[in-house]
Formats: structure tokens, sequence, C-alpha cells
């Protein structure tokens, strides 16, 4: 039986060199050349099993050349390497027909194993294309490994509905994902409709998911449709659904399992027509375990888990990033900045709690507050001082008096030894968050001087959500004071 022959086109010698060395030592044969033309006469000759083409050559785009060869060789497979390594190049060669995205530099034994998955594969159908973008329209920003997986991911899922769920840190960019989801998915003629569970009240979760008819409750003087029904065709992103109380998440499970729902106060079932994208900053495994999160809803909503990288793990992103919020800082009529080196150097150094989001918000300010034109490690160092402050001298003196989980150990023996021991382990944790949340947020917006996003970084939560356990805690707020 012949040996397969794998096509190279590169115009990049030293890379065709490394490809044609490491797929001999493989075992395959190996055809090179720089040029697309030359490659497609392969192609039309009917040479080669398997093409290992790059982006950018002098002659045409290999993405460009993908659709051709599917058309006169739909049994071959197309593996694209990129140095642009953006969202969209991913997105475009993966529905184009490219059986697999590659980002420079790669990993030659993660080339040689795609190699040989593609050729053990059925050949890939091409899918319908997105609408061209401009690369500096992306909504995602990166060129990280980290930012790599989540491009690719996203593009493999383009061609499906699956449910999805997103985790990470609160400012990572994880509605970003959930739109890039839904702009370059099969839905992308529908709505994109968001609803942040820790920004609703408690009682009204349902009514705002589902809907609900006139006369449902008090005040309710006319059918309301609620974000499943606005969302039908389209894409219904879940944001906090680890906030979810469990009566909504009860009725959030019969709408996965059943495909359905009915509104509030209303009998005739609605076919809910829509994708789930969900996200969270918990870990829900550990909900799970304290039984404020139903485990089977949550295998039902994780069956495709994504994971944004805090900007700390993916350091290397922090120039590309920040000189794209300057850009669009011009673009939004701010006055033009330039980054110093040493500017760079400082901004890869800070641990950013609130992550991308704390990124750009920094240089918003940069662009706005400071005359200079170039901006300095000494700027940079003015503007994060206050806040790295507060981070590391402020936060040990909130839990001065009693660490955390000792408030928390020495209230659960209290129920325990009030002869409360039969309690259900869920309603000994309500009664435990109920004495120590309130305190714990109290000091903390004491120690931030009422600032409630510095608050929020501290506690882990996210802005919304402190919002609401203020509301819902009647905790006083320092007013002038965000």
């Amino acid at each position: 039986m012949p040996l397969p022959t794998i096509l190279v086109a590169d115009d990049d010698r030293s890379i065709r060199t490394v490809l044609s060395q490491a797929l001999g030592r493989a075992g395959y044969q190996v055809r090179t050349t720089a040029s697309a033309a030359t490659l497609w006469q392969w192609i039309e000759e009917g040479e080669g099993d398997l093409v290992i083409t790059d982006v950018v050559m002098p002659d045409e785009n290999g993405l460009d050349l993908i659709p051709r060869i599917k058309r006169a060789r739909p049994d071959m497979r197309v593996l694209v390497m990129s140095a642009q390594s953006t969202l969209m190049t991913a997105v475009k060669a993966t529905q184009r027909g490219a059986f697999e995205y590659l980002p420079k530099p790669f990993d030659l034994k993660e080339l040689l194993a795609v190699v040989e998955r593609a050729l053990a594969s059925p050949a890939r159908t091409l899918a319908e294309p997105v609408a061209p973008e401009s690369e500096e329209r992306m909504p995602l920003i990166g060129r990280s490994m980290a930012m790599q997986d989540i491009y690719r991911i996203i593009a493999r899922l383009t061609t499906s509905d699956l449910t999805v769920m997103i985790n990470g840190e609160s400012g990572t960019g994880k509605e970003l994902v959930a739109r890039a989801l839904h702009d370059y998915g099969r839905r992308r003629g529908g709505p994109f409709v968001a609803v942040n569970m820790a920004a609703i009240p408690r009682e009204l979760i349902e009514s705002e998911l589902f809907g609900h008819e006139r006369g449902a409750f008090t005040g309710a003087t006319s059918r309301n449709p609620g974000r499943f029904e606005q969302a039908a065709g389209g894409t219904l992103f879940l944001d906090e659904i680890g906030d979810m109380p469990p009566e909504a998440q009860t009725r959030l499970l019969r709408v996965l399992q059943e495909g359905e729902f009915t509104t509030v106060g209303g009998r005739q079932p609605i076919r809910a027509n829509v994708r789930i994208v969900a996200a969270t900053h918990r870990d829900l495994r550990q909900s799970i375990r304290n039984g404020t999160f139903r485990e089977d809803l949550f295998y039902r909503l994780n069956v495709v888990p994504i994971r944004l990288p805090p900007l700390r793990e993916r350091v290397e992103d922090i120039p590309l990033l920040a000189r794209h919020f300057l850009d669009r800082c011009r673009e939004d009529g701010l006055p033009p900045k330039l980054l110093a080196d040493g500017a760079l150097e400082r901004l890869q150094a800070s641990r950013w709690p609130g992550n991308v989001r704390e990124l750009e918000n920094l240089m918003r300010r940069l662009a706005a507050l400071y005359p200079q034109e170039t901006i300095t490690a000494d700027l940079i160092d003015q503007e994060l001082a206050e806040t790295a402050h507060d981070q590391d001298a402020e936060a040990p003196e909130i839990l001065a008096k009693e660490p955390l989980a000792d408030a928390v150990a020495r209230h659960i023996r209290h129920f325990l030894a009030a002869g409360q021991d039969g309690m259900p382990l869920h309603d000994i944790y309500d009664r435990v968050i109920a004495e120590v949340e309130r305190p714990l947020i109290q000091m903390t917006l004491a120690a931030t001087r009422g600032n409630q996003i510095k608050a929020a970084a501290m506690l882990g939560l996210n802005r919304n959500t402190l919002r609401k356990k203020i509301r819902d805690l009647e905790i006083p707020v320092v007013r002038g004071v965000s």
C-alpha cells in the first residue's frame, strides 16, 4: 500500500524544510511549494492525500483556495497554518472546510497528531460562510496559545447548536465569547438576547425568562413575552447562571429536557427555539456540593465547556489589548496615545484582578485624563497605585478579627448545638450565609470606602451580583461612590 502523500504550501523556506523533515521521518511522502498556483496544479492532477497550507502566500490567500480544493477533491483533507492567529482566521478556515487550524508557531508533535487524525477521519463538508468582517473589529483580541484554543473551539461550534457553558472570572469576556458563538453560528440571523441572573430580583426571574399572562399576578395587566420567546430563532445568553434560584433552575431544566415551556399563568406549551449559552464566574461543581445548584441542570448546560483564562494567564496578549483599547479611544474622539516600552512592561507585571475589563478602563482613563502623548510607566504606576494598595493592605484587615472559614465553622457549630442537626444541608448553608455574608460585605465596602467595583473584585463577585446582594440584604450604600 503506497504511503500517504502530504502537499505543503508555505512561502517560508524554513517552515517547508522543517515540515518536510518531520513528516518524512513520520513515514509520509512530502511535496513542498511556495506557490498556491503550484499547489492547485498538484490538486488538479490528482496528487496528494492531505494539504497543509499557509494563509498568506504571494499569489493567493490559502483560505480562498480551500473551497476550490473541496469542490475538486471532496475527499481531500486540508490543514491551515497561520501567523495571523485571529478568531476570524479560525472561523473562516473551519467554515470553508479545513480539517484543522493551527496557529504559528506550532508544536510539531501536535501537527503530526493532527495529520494522523485527518487521514483517518471522513472529509469535512463546507459550511455556510460567515459575512466578512474587519480584523480590527474582532470581538476577541489575543494571540496567546490560550486564546488560540478558544478560537478553535468557537470555530468548531459554528456549525452546531450545542449548549455551551462559559466559565471565567469577572472581566474575562464571557459575553464576548457568547456573542461570537452567535454571530458566526447558524443562528446569526436571529436575535441575541442576554439576561443576567444576578441582576434580576428573585421573585421576577421566572416571569423574565418565560413571560407571563395577563392576570398571572398582581400588576400583570397584559401578556408579556419572556426572554425565551424574544430569543426565538437565535441565542439566549444566561449570564451568571450560578445565581439562578432553585425554583427557576427546576423550570429551566424542564425546558432543556422537553424543549418547551409555559408562561407564568399560562397553560399552552410554547416550543423553545433557542440555543442556550450560559456563563458563570462560580465553581458550579462546588455549588452542587453546597446544594445551591442542581447537578442534573449542570450536566444539561455543560455540554461544551469553555474556560476563559484570566489576564494574568495570557500576559503576552496585554500589549495587543492595550493598543487595541487606545485605538478604540481615538475612534471615540479621545486624543491619540502611544505606549512606552516601560509602560508595556509595567502593564504585564500587574495582577489585573478585574482582567480585560480593568485593562480597558485603565486605557480609557489614561487617554482621557492625561495630556501627554506618550503613556509612561510612571503614569501607569500612578493610576494603579491606589488599587494595588487597597488590594494588598486592606483585604487582610477585613478579616483580621475572624477569618471567614472560622466564622462559617462557628455558625455551623452554633446551629448544630442548638438542636438543628436535622436541618438539611442547604438550609444550614442559607442560614450561615445570612449570618456571615452581610457583615462581610459591609466590612469590604467600609474598607473600600464604598467603592463597589473594588469591593466586588476583593470578594470575587460580579459587580451586578454585589449590587443585588446589597439590595437583597438591605446593606446601606455610601452615595456618590460607585
